[in-house]
C-alpha cells in the first residue's frame, strides 16, 4: 500500500477513526486502525468491537493494499509533521511515513488481529442532521454512566405517533424528545443505542446535511458524509418511563431561561458536598436557596409567573442546571406536584421535549 495525502486531511481522518479504538488491553488489533487503499480512495476503520468508526478519504494512491497501523502512534507522528503532503507506504510488517525532511518507520499490527465488522442491511432511512443534533444534545446527557446498569447507559429510540422518540434516564432524571414525522421504525418497535456511540455521532454530525441510518438485528449504522459509525445495540428492556411522567401538575412556574441559568450558577457555588438547591415558589416568583453547613448560605430571587400553591422543593443543582440548559427556548416552565414527586422542565409552548427531575428530600 502506498499513497500521498495532505497532513491536515490525514490528521482529521485518523483522529475520527481512532475514537473507536480501544484503550484497554486484549486483542492487539483493537489498538490499530485498518487502512485499505483502493485507487484514490482510502478507508480508515477503528473498532473496539462495540463501536466502529469508518472514514473515507480521497488521496493520491499509487499501490492498493491493506494494513493495520498503530492508531495512537501514527496519529501522533502525522500530527507532528510540518504542513503539506505526507507519503505513507506499507510493506511487509512496516509502515513508512515521510514528509519534508522527516522520515519514520513503525511496525504494523498483524491484519488477522483486527476484528471482523458485521454486515448490515442495504436499506437505509434518512434523518435531518440538524434536528437529530438538537435531540441528542437534549437527551443523551441524561443517560447513566454506570456500566453496572447497562440498560440505563443507552438511549431508547422508539416509534411514537408516526415519528421518532428518544428517551434516556439515569433513574434520577429523564429526558425525552420527539421528532414528529421521522419514521424509521415500525409502530411499536424500539432499539436501545449506547449513549457513548451517540456522543461520538454528535461530534461528527457537522459533516453532512442528512444522516443515513441502517438497523440490523444487533447493530445500528449512522452515515454522515464520508464517516460511518456502527454500534452494537444494547439488549434488554428499557424501564417503563411512561409511568414516571405525571399526568398533570397543579403548580406551574414560568421563568426566563437565561435568568434561571445565571442564578443557578451563582447559588450553586454554595451547594457543596451534594447539597441541594431549594426552590421557594410563590406568587412573588422564585427564590433559590443553598445552605451548606459550616460554609455559608446563598439566596437569589428571580421574577416569574407562578400558578399554584406556595411550595418549596429541592433539587440536585447540577441536574436542574443541565435540564434548563438543554431546554432551548427563551421561556421555560417548571411544573411540580409537591416536594416529593417528579417535576417537569419544559420549553414554553413546545410539546416535543420534556425533562423530568426527581426532587431531593430535605429536612
Amino acid at each position: 500500500m502506498k499513497f500521498r495525502c495532505e497532513r491536515d486531511v490525514l490528521v482529521e481522518a485518523l483522529g475520527t477513526s481512532s475514537r473507536a479504538v480501544s484503550g484497554r488491553g486484549g486483542l492487539p488489533g483493537l489498538s490499530g486502525v485498518r487502512a485499505e487503499l483502493t485507487g484514490d480512495q482510502l478507508e480508515l476503520t477503528g473498532s473496539d468491537l462495540d463501536l466502529t468508526i469508518r472514514v473515507k478519504v480521497t488521496v493520491s494512491g499509487e499501490t492498493d493494499g491493506v494494513a493495520v497501523i498503530p492508531a495512537r502512534l501514527a496519529s501522533d507522528i502525522v500530527r507532528a509533521l510540518e504542513p503539506g503532503a505526507v507519503s505513507l507506504s506499507a510493506e511487509a510488517d512496516e509502515l513508512s511515513i515521510s514528509a519534508g525532511r522527516s522520515d519514520f518507520s513503525i511496525r504494523l499490527i498483524a491484519g488477522d488481529d483486527f476484528p471482523q465488522i458485521a454486515g448490515l442491511p442495504e436499506e437505509s432511512v434518512s434523518l435531518p442532521a440538524a434536528e437529530l443534533t438538537e435531540a441528542l444534545k437534549q437527551v443523551v446527557p441524561a443517560a447513566s454512566g454506570d456500566d453496572s446498569r447497562p440498560i440505563l447507559t443507552g438511549v431508547l429510540l422508539a416509534a411514537e405517533a408516526g415519528g421518532l422518540r428518544l428517551v434516556a434516564t439515569d433513574s434520577y432524571r429523564l429526558s425525552m424528545r420527539d421528532l414528529p414525522g421521522t419514521s424509521i421504525l415500525d409502530e411499536g418497535q424500539s432499539v436501545l443505542i449506547p449513549s457513548r456511540a451517540l456522543n461520538e455521532l454528535n461530534r461528527i454530525l457537522g459533516g453532512g446535511d442528512d444522516v443515513q441510518l441502517k438497523l440490523g438485528e444487533r447493530e445500528a449504522s449512522f452515515e454522515v458524509g464520508p464517516v460511518q459509525l456502527i454500534t452494537r445495540l444494547i439488549e434488554g428492556d428499557f424501564p417503563n418511563y411512561r409511568g414516571l411522567i405525571p399526568d398533570s401538575h397543579p403548580n406551574v412556574l414560568t421563568l426566563q431561561r437565561s435568568e434561571l441559568l445565571d442564578a443557578l450558577r451563582r447559588v450553586k457555588l454554595l451547594a457543596r458536598e451534594a447539597t441541594p438547591v431549594r426552590l421557594e415558589m410563590s406568587s412573588e416568583g422564585l427564590e433559590l436557596v443553598a445552605i451548606t453547613q459550616d460554609v455559608g448560605t446563598a439566596r437569589e430571587q428571580i421574577e416569574g409567573s407562578y400558578d399554584g400553591s406556595p411550595l418549596t422543593v429541592a433539587f440536585n443543582p447540577q441536574y436542574l442546571l443541565e435540564g434548563a440548559e438543554v431546554a432551548a427556548s427563551d421561556e421555560i416552565t417548571l411544573s411540580t406536584i409537591d416536594e416529593l414527586k417528579p417535576a417537569l422542565v419544559r420549553m414554553k409552548g413546545v410539546d416535543e421535549f420534556l425533562y423530568l427531575l426527581m426532587p431531593v428530600r430535605v429536612s
